[in-house]
């Protein structure tokens, strides 16, 4: 695991008593130089009982913000409560990028 996955999870995991975590880097999915930049973070939490999804992921942020921007460009959030992980089968796929670079062009 590298040292951002590290610091991503050590961020979220104890705070938010989680139960279950995924943390998968897509970094390969985007286009130009995005090298441990993209991830998608699943986090399953009794904590997010009672929390709209904005309320959830605004959570996640205050934990990780010192890794926003730098080094981390992009975190796709899934947040549950353990209820509603049991429905669930598995991380969302993340999504093709969608954004061009300069040598696209």
């Amino acid at each position: 695991m590298s040292s951002i996955n590290e610091q991503l999870l050590q961020a979220v995991l104890s705070p938010l008593q989680v139960e279950h975590h995924e943390l998968t880097n897509d970094s390969h999915m985007h286009s130009g130089p995005a090298q441990d930049s993209h991830f998608s973070l699943l986090l399953v939490s009794e904590i997010f009982a009672g929390l709209m999804p904005v309320k959830r992921h605004q959570l996640v942020y205050e934990l990780v913000g010192d890794l926003m921007g730098n080094p981390i460009h992009a975190l796709a959030l899934h947040c549950y409560t353990p209820q509603q992980w049991a429905t669930k089968q598995g991380m969302p796929a993340a999504p093709n990028c969608l954004g061009g670079s300069k040598s696209d062009q």
